[in-house]
């Protein structure tokens, strides 16, 4: 076996179940989960339309690079979306569709990363734990770098050391960020772009919550964007991913795709060709249509507007959070530990949240995720209003 295999942690969910496992919620309560990012609100129908009208596809091989009309629609997205110019995404050549953003994270990140040498792989702290997971099946040291409250929950990338840039292979971004929704801003992207340049690594910027945002007018900016505003058309070092899961509602299709820097996606697609890893047809076909459309993301983003109003007019009175920047998420002060606080929590309102000690690794003696909670918003609007108003309860009573 892969010795390297020893080396990964218990995945968040799995440490939450350990937790709560021996614990029984008071009687009379229904469940309420916060603590998975799964969204629940209604697909849009006329994709589940298209992929009906397509599954004579079920017959047909896909192949690694897709078709040709998905990736030109895909392109076409990220040019209105990112204020790309038209014509500098080749769909050809900077586009390639994958099954869902955490199964390209991953294979990606064994892609890229030389395993022969003293690589790290960056990442912000809290993180999706599929960062760590990659970097360590690929040979490569994790480094982590804190994303502190005084800092807008951003790593303090000024505070990086030369040598830990110099050894950098990869570094992952998310934007807005899991579990904190802060925003990279242009000018930091823009920074660390040069900083790529300078010390030869890899940006891989997870964007898969860049659609759920709170001003119509003001669409946060992505690396793309960067790469637009320094009139960088070949996006060298530069790779994005998306998905239709959190923008679309749409976690069980497994569509997304990377973007970027042509020479790292042609080697991406031979590892991927190997790998093993093709999006069916049909799914494709159905992928065309939710790209094309922004009504029902706009609709979505209204939903969640919603439910942070509501929410959070219950739960500020009592608990030190705020409205992230974008995302489904609230990173909540917890009044004492995070762990003690979920299992009492589950214990006596029946309502599920992560400790944010979960999400995150010890750096210089400090969890970044101690004494805070992830709570997802991705419930119903009334249930998420009743699980507010438990936690407010629980508060007042602790």
């Amino acid at each position: 076996m892969n010795r390297a295999l020893d080396l990964l942690q218990p995945y968040p969910f799995e440490k939450l179940r350990a937790l709560l496992g021996g614990v029984q919620p008071a009687a009379g309560l229904a469940p309420i989960a916060l603590s998975i990012g799964e969204p629940k609100h209604e697909s849009p129908g006329f994709v589940a339309q298209a992929l009906t009208d397509n599954l004579r596809q079920l017959s047909v091989y896909p192949t690694t690079l897709g078709i040709a009309p998905l990736r030109e629609a895909i392109a076409a997205w990220c040019e209105r979306r990112f204020t790309v110019p038209s014509g500098w995404l080749d769909p050809a050549r900077h586009i390639l569709p994958v099954n869902g953003t955490r199964e390209a994270l991953f294979s990606f990140t064994q892609a890229v990363v030389d395993h022969q040498s003293d690589g790290l792989v960056l990442s912000p702290n809290p993180f999706y734990q599929i960062y760590e997971g990659a970097a360590l099946l690929a040979g490569a040291t994790p480094h982590y770098l804190p994303c502190l409250e005084e800092n807008g929950f951003n790593p303090d990338f000024d505070a990086v050391a030369p040598e830990t840039w110099r050894r950098t292979q990869i570094l992952f971004l998310c934007s807005p960020g899991n579990p904190t929704g802060a925003l990279v801003p242009l000018e930091t992207l823009k920074k660390l772009i040069a900083l790529a340049d300078q010390h030869d690594f890899v940006i891989a910027a997870d964007e898969c919550y860049s659609e759920l945002y709170f001003d119509e007018d003001s669409p946060p900016p992505g690396l793309l964007s960067a790469c637009a505003a320094l009139g960088r058309s070949d996006f060298k070092r530069c790779v994005v991913f998306h998905s239709l899961s959190k923008r679309s509602n749409l976690p069980g299709l497994r569509s997304g795709f990377v973007a970027g820097d042509a020479d790292i996606l042609k080697a991406f697609l031979l590892y991927r060709t190997y790998h093993g890893c093709a999006m069916p047809v049909q799914t494709q076909l159905a992928s065309i249509a939710a790209w094309n459309d922004e009504q029902h993301v706009r609709a979505n983003r209204d939903l969640y507007r919603s439910k942070y109003d509501a929410v959070l007019d219950i739960l500020a009175p009592v608990l030190d959070v705020k409205r992230p920047d974008g995302g489904f998420y609230l990173w909540a002060r917890t009044p004492g530990d995070d762990t003690r606080f979920t299992r009492d929590l589950f214990a006596r309102q029946n309502v599920t949240v992560v400790p944010g000690s979960y999400l995150s690794r010890e750096v210089d003696g400090g969890n970044p995720g101690a004494g805070r909670v992830r709570m997802a918003l991705v419930a119903p609007l009334a249930e998420c209003i009743e699980a507010a108003r438990r936690i407010r309860a629980f508060v007042r009573e602790a």
